[in-house]
C-alpha cells in the first residue's frame, strides 16, 4: 500500500455567469461555471492526458473505440470527472479500465447502485470508474483513486448508423461540451459543473482519431474540412483517414469525416444478426433519383399553429412570414390548410386550398384575426388534422406543428402521430425566444421528422429556406413494405414516411426462424410507380452484425425517452432500465462502472476531485462563460456557493417555507435548485401579505419563466374554493414576480 502526502489546498477561482453572449442561441444558457485549478506550488494538476478515437465505417454501420488517459503527476491521491460530448445516435455498449497490465472489465447497473458502488470503492480505496449519461448525448466519466504515478486508461465503445444524404456519408465525432443549456432534461441537479479553459487556449490535453472506411464498394471521394488530416487508400473500397500530428491540440471543434462511393451510390442490402435468444435485421433500400421538377407528385401541408397565450406577438409574427416564405414557393397545384389551437382547434379550410397567393393570405388573415389567448389542447388538432381527406394517391402529405412548446402534450399525441407515419410527414418548428425544445424534438423524433428552430427574426428566412430545401423534392411517396414469409417484428420505426431528398430507407427490427422469400418495397416515384425486390436468401447472418441489436434497442430506448419526458412513469423507466441491461447499453437509468478488485490505499483516504477543464469550442467567444468573481475551496464548499453574479446562498435550511417546488424543467444544479427555491419562497411571503394563508393554502401553481427571469405564463392546476375574481388577482400579484435566473423554466409548485 503506498503512503500518501497530505492534499494540498487547492484554490479554485470560479468565474459564474448564468448570460450566454451568443446572439444566435438565445434559448441557449450556460449551466457551467468557470474553473481556474491552481495548486499550493501553482502546478496545475489536471488528470486527462490524451483521449484517442479508432473509428471503423462498414456500409452505414460506425464503430468507434475511445481511450480515455487519466494520468496523477501530483502528489496526492486524486479524483478525476471529465464531461465529454458523443452523438445523440451514438449506442454505448462497453467499457472497460486498464491499470498498468491489469485490464478490468465494466459491467452495466441500474444508475443508483452503480453510483453506490462506485462510492463504497472510492472509500475502500480501490480503483474505480463510473461512465454516467448526462443526457443522450452528454456523458461523464468518473475516475477515482488515481494514485500518484498512476496511468489508467478507460476505453470505451459506442456504435451509430451512418445515414447518406444525396449519396454523401458524414461522420461526426463531438469533442467538446459547448456551455450550452438545452432545456432537454427535467434535472433534480445532478450534472456536473463543467469548467472550460478561455476562448483560444489550446485544449489540456492531446486529441487523436483514426478512421478506416470499407465501403464493399468503390470510393470516390475523401474528405474532412475541420481538422487536417492524412489519406490513404488500401484498394479500391477501403480508405484509412487519421490525424496530421499538427492538428493534435486541435479537440476543440467536432471532427467531421466526409465520402462517397463511385457514381454516388449508396450501400444497400439486408444485414443479419443472430443471437442467443433473438435475431436482428437491417433493410436498407437505396431511393430513387432526384425527380425532376416536372415529375414530382402533387404537395400537400398543413400547418398546426399554437395560438395560445405565449404564442402573441414575436412567435406569431414570425409563424405568417414563415408560411409566405414557405408557400409562396409552391406551384399552384400544391395544396395546403391551416389548423389552429389553443382551448379548442379552428380549420381554415374543409379540404385543403390550392397554394394560390389570395388563399394564402387569406389564412394569414384567419390567423391575424385569431391572436393568441386561452390554452393549449394539442390533441384534438392533431385529430382534426389527420382526418382530413386525401386529394388523390401519390400526393405527399407533410403536417408542420408550429408551437414555442409550452403546450399540454399529452401521450396520446405521441401515439397519434406514430399510428399516422405511413400517412403523413410530421415537422415541428419551435418558434419564441425561450422554446421548450423537448417537445419540439419529440415530435420529430416520434414522427421520422426533423426538428427546425427559430429564437431570433434574423432567423426566420434561412431556416424557412432549410425547410423548403428539405421538403421540396418527395422521391418516393406512398411507400409500403411487403415482408413475404421473413417473419418480422418490433420494427423501428413502425411505420415509414416518405422520402424527402436522396436518403436511404432504413428498416430495423428482429425476425423469427430462418430468412426465407422475398421482401417487396413499393411506392410513388415522381408519377411512376416504384419497387425494389430483395431476396432475403442472398444475406447471411453474420457474427460481425451484433451492432444491430444495440441500434435496435438505442432506437427502442430513445422513443421510450420522448415518453417519459412527457409522463415520468414507473413502467417506461423499468422499459428503458431493462433495454440496457439486457442489451448492456448506457441509458439514462443504467450505467457502466467497473472496480478494481484489490485495495490500492487505506480506506477512507482523503483524495481531491479535480473537474477536467474542457476547451471552449472554436469561435466560442468568453462572454459564453460570463466573467464574475466568487471564490470557494476545495474541501470547504458548503458555505461558498457561486450561484450569480450578486448573489449568494447562505443558511438555506433556516428559511421559512411558504411553498414546495413540485417539478423544475430545466438543467438546473443543486446548488441552483437552492437559489430558485429560496427567491420562491421570498415570492410567495409576499403573496401571503396580501392574501390569507389558509385562503391560499394548497393551491398548486404552474409557472412559466422566461430568460429574464419574468413570469411568462400563469395556470392553476387544481380546484379551488376561491372566487374567480380572486383567483384572477392572485394570478395578476404572480406576474409582478421575477427570478434571478438566466434560463427559461417552468416550475409546479403547491403553496403551504
Amino acid at each position: 500500500m503506498k503512503k500518501i502526502m497530505q492534499v494540498p489546498m487547492l484554490i479554485i477561482a470560479l468565474f459564474l455567469s448564468l448570460q450566454t453572449g451568443l446572439k444566435a442561441q438565445q434559448n441557449d444558457k450556460t449551466l457551467s461555471p468557470y474553473f481556474k485549478i491552481i495548486s499550493e506550488n501553482g502546478n496545475e494538476e489536471l488528470p486527462l492526458k490524451s483521449t484517442t478515437a479508432d473509428v471503423k465505417i462498414a456500409g452505414v454501420i460506425a464503430d468507434v473505440t475511445i481511450d480515455q488517459v487519466y494520468e496523477n503527476t501530483g502528489e496526492s491521491v486524486i479524483e478525476a470527472i471529465y464531461v465529454f460530448p458523443s452523438s445523440t445516435r451514438a449506442a454505448v455498449y462497453d467499457m472497460e479500465m486498464k491499470v498498468g497490465e491489469k485490464v478490468i472489465q465494466a459491467v452495466v447497473k441500474e444508475k443508483q447502485k452503480a453510483k453506490q458502488d462506485y462510492q463504497k470503492a472510492k472509500q475502500n480505496g480501490q480503483r474505480a470508474s463510473l461512465l454516467e449519461q448526462n443526457r443522450p448525448n452528454v456523458f461523464t466519466m468518473n475516475v477515482a483513486n488515481i494514485l500518484p504515478g498512476d496511468k489508467i486508461t478507460v476505453s470505451l465503445k459506442y456504435t451509430e448508423t451512418m445515414i447518406p444524404e444525396s449519396g454523401v456519408y458524414s461522420f461526426v465525432y463531438p469533442t467538446v461540451v459547448g456551455p450550452r443549456y438545452n432545456g432537454e432534461n427535467k434535472s433534480t441537479g445532478e450534472n456536473q459543473l463543467v469548467p472550460y479553459t478561455k476562448n483560444g487556449e489550446m485544449p489540456l490535453y492531446q486529441f487523436d482519431i483514426k478512421a478506416t472506411i470499407s465501403a464493399g464498394m468503390t470510393i470516390q471521394d475523401v474528405r474532412c474540412r475541420t481538422h487536417k488530416t492524412n489519406i490513404s487508400f488500401n484498394g479500391l473500397n477501403e480508405a484509412i483517414v487519421s490525424l496530421n500530428t499538427a492538428d493534435q491540440q486541435n479537440g476543440n471543434r467536432d471532427f467531421i469525416l466526409e465520402y462517397e462511393l463511385a457514381g454516388k451510390e449508396i450501400k444497400s442490402g439486408l444485414m443479419l444478426y443472430e443471437g442467443a435468444e433473438e435475431n436482428h435485421f437491417m433493410l436498407t433500400v437505396q431511393p430513387p433519383k432526384k425527380v425532376l421538377d416536372k415529375d414530382i407528385p402533387q404537395r400537400e401541408y398543413i400547418f398546426v399553429v399554437d395560438v395560445s397565450g405565449s404564442m402573441n406577438g414575436f412567435p406569431l409574427d414570425i409563424t405568417k412570414k414563415l408560411m409566405r416564405n414557405l408557400l409562396g414557393n409552391l406551384r399552384y397545384d400544391d395544396m395546403f390548410n391551416v389548423v389552429l389551437f389553443a382551448s379548442a382547434s379552428q380549420l381554415f379550410s374543409t379540404e385543403s386550398a390550392y397554394a394560390t397567393p389570395e388563399n394564402i393570405e387569406d389564412a394569414i388573415e384567419v390567423m391575424t384575426k385569431r391572436q393568441g389567448g386561452g390554452g393549449t389542447n394539442m390533441l384534438s388538432a392533431l385529430e382534426r388534422t389527420v382526418n382530413l381527406p386525401k386529394c388523390e394517391n401519390g400526393l405527399s402529405r407533410s403536417i408542420i406543428v408550429v408551437t414555442d412548446g409550452y403546450v399540454s402534450v399529452e401521450t396520446e399525441v405521441y401515439d397519434l402521430i406514430r399510428k399516422s407515419n405511413n400517412e403523413f410527414n410530421f415537422f415541428s418548428f419551435g418558434i419564441g425566444s425561450s422554446v421548450n425544445r423537448s417537445i419540439i424534438e419529440g415530435i420529430a423524433h416520434v414522427g421520422n421528422g426533423e426538428p427546425l428552430f427559430i429564437t431570433d427574426q434574423t432567423q426566420a428566412n434561412v431556416q424557412a429556406e432549410k425547410f423548403r430545401q428539405l421538403i421540396a423534392s418527395p422521391v418516393l411517396t406512398d411507400i409500403a413494405i411487403d415482408w413475404g414469409e421473413f417473419d418480422v417484428y418490433d420494427l423501428e420505426p413502425s411505420h415509414i414516411s416518405d422520402v424527402l431528398g436522396e436518403r436511404p430507407v432504413v428498416i430495423s427490427g428482429k425476425y423469427r426462424g430462418r430468412p426465407s422469400g422475398e421482401i417487396q418495397l413499393t411506392g410513388v416515384s415522381g408519377r411512376e410507380d416504384y419497387t425494389a425486390i430483395y431476396n432475403t436468401a442472398n444475406a447471411i447472418a453474420d457474427k460481425n452484425n451484433k451492432a444491430l441489436s444495440y441500434l435496435w434497442a438505442r432506437k427502442r430506448i430513445q422513443l421510450l425517452d420522448d415518453y417519459i419526458k412527457l409522463d415520468k412513469n414507473d413502467f417506461k423507466v423499468a422499459e428503458v432500465t431493462n433495454l440496457g441491461l439486457k442489451y448492456n447499453l448506457l441509458t439514462n437509468y443504467t450505467s457502466f462502472i467497473a472496480i478494481e478488485a484489490i485495495q490500492a490505499l487505506a480506506r477512507n483516504t482523503p483524495s481531491t476531485t479535480v473537474t477536467q477543464p474542457l476547451p471552449l469550442p472554436h469561435g466560442v467567444p468568453n462572454t459564453a462563460i460570463g466573467n464574475s468573481n466568487a471564490v470557494a475551496y476545495a474541501g470547504n464548499t458548503s458555505n461558498n456557493y457561486g450561484v450569480g453574479a450578486d448573489l449568494k446562498i447562505t443558511n438555506t435550511t433556516a428559511m421559512v417555507r411558504h411553498a414546495d417546488i413540485n417539478e423544475v424543467e430545466g438543467d438546473f444544479s443543486s446548488i441552483e435548485i437552492k437559489f430558485l427555491d429560496m427567491q420562491l419562497q421570498k415570492q410567495v411571503a409576499t403573496l401571503k401579505s396580501v392574501f390569507k394563508k389558509d385562503m391560499i393554502k394548497g393551491v398548486e401553481i404552474e409557472l412559466v419563466i422566461d430568460e429574464n427571469g419574468n413570469i411568462e405564463n400563469v395556470m392553476i392546476l387544481n380546484r379551488s374554493p376561491l372566487s374567480y375574481l380572486k383567483l384572477q388577482s392572485i394570478v395578476k400579484n404572480i406576474y409582478g414576480w421575477n427570478f434571478k435566473i438566466k434560463q427559461p423554466t417552468t416550475l409546479k409548485i403547491t403553496l403551504i
